[in-house]
């Protein structure tokens, strides 16, 4: 998601303050009579550092996507990744300041242009002062919303209109490996748990179908309301986008989990999502070498009598390593076969406006005592 920079209340009042003194200033060599001059120069500087910081408050509410008109992938992977009710409350907040800085330009204009020509001054010092105190409330929601920029500058970008297949699996299954053998993505793969820190998108064509492989973040065997971020958002990859899921199981066990729990896992998944499923029995030739089966180089279900149990449960299985490339043709030839799932993403969603303007009323608010040289001008 594509968040402009968000300023500071300090940069925010900055920019108003310096660009309203450069209007000023050349308003003073302008052809006005005297008696109006003071009194215009003061209302300009109020006017164009309103006007400046609402243009900045107004690019940043523009810029970021209405949250309801995304899809639902989208919305579920930012409420996970930041909050959506925060990021309405922040933006709401800002929206707030935008009304109350633009009812003070238009009321401090008209008290200056009515009062008498040595009370200019005072009067847009007060409105400066009244200003500071808007946008510095606002302060935890323009963090906030940095915070957001950062943790949404890499949100996935998703084609809704390829047909997609999800891997998934516990952690350091091989999910990462078998995208790169398949698609044209480089995802970090390494021999630890939770290499995948997030979703990680591989693409390929077969028989002029545009097919999008996801690598998940390995899944833990629990209930989703002790899963963590990253496990959370693979769910909502399985819900949302998955046309066919490819669930790896590591039957070396070397992930560090025995297949039993790697089958239970994928049976809940099975439960919760109904789509349908491949198993990929994967790292086959480090089972083959424990095995003492270190001379053979064909992939044989035999040397995986021990998988029979599950195996008789299941339609729609390969044998597979990824790190060697066996199997892989196999599962492109899968690819082909796969439909599209046709989703209603036209939901109605329930507005969820818990930002009140009315808790924000400027005049509960202390904004006497502000001093506009704190902010040097040039």
């Amino acid at each position: 998601m594509m968040i402009p920079t968000i300023p500071t209340p300090d940069e925010l009042l900055d920019k108003g303050f310096r660009r309203g003194k450069k209007a000023a200033d050349l308003a003073r060599t302008s052809k006005i009579p005297r008696h109006l001059k003071s009194k215009r120069i003061e209302e300009i500087r109020v006017i164009t550092a309103c006007q400046v910081i609402k243009d900045r408050l107004k690019m940043i509410l523009d810029r970021v996507p209405n949250i309801e008109t995304l899809p639902e992938f989208y919305q579920d992977y930012i409420d996970i990744t930041v909050g959506v009710d925060d990021m309405k409350k922040a933006l709401g907040a800002l929206n707030w300041a935008y009304g109350i800085i633009t009812q003070l330009e238009k009321d401090y204009s008209n008290r200056i242009r009515r009062s008498a020509p040595e009370k200019a001054s005072s009067l847009q010092k007060q409105a400066y002062g009244r200003i500071a105190s808007v946008v510095n409330k606002i302060k935890k929601d323009l963090d906030f919303l940095d915070f957001t920029k950062a943790n949404l500058r890499n949100m996935p970008t998703i084609d809704f209109e390829a047909t997609t297949i999800v891997i998934a699996g516990f952690p350091n299954v091989g999910k990462s490996t078998l995208l790169r053998q398949i698609t044209d993505a480089s995802p970090e793969v390494a021999n630890y748990p939770f290499t995948t820190k997030r979703i990680q998108i591989g693409h390929l064509e077969k028989n002029w179908k545009k097919i999008q492989i996801i690598d998940t973040p390995g899944l833990l065997d629990r209930p989703i309301l002790d899963m963590n971020e990253i496990e959370l958002n693979a769910m909502v990859t399985l819900e949302h986008l998955a046309d066919a899921i490819f669930f790896i199981i590591d039957v070396s066990e070397t992930c560090g989990f025995p297949i039993e729990s790697q089958y239970s896992l994928s049976e809940e998944i099975q439960r919760i999502f109904n789509v349908s499923m491949v198993y990929l029995f994967n790292k086959i030739d480090i089972a083959q070498m424990n095995k003492e089966n270190q001379e053979k180089n064909s992939i044989s279900e035999d040397d995986f009598i021990y998988l029979d149990n599950y195996l008789e449960k299941i339609d729609d299985y390969l044998f597979i390593s990824a790190y060697e490339g066996k199997g892989i043709e196999n599962i492109v030839s899968k690819l082909a076969n796969i439909k599209k799932i046709e989703r209603d993403n036209n939901e109605d969603i329930e507005e969820n406006d818990n930002y009140n303007e009315d808790n924000y009323n400027e005049d509960n608010y202390n904004e006497d005592n502000y001093n506009e040289d704190n902010y040097h001008e040039m």
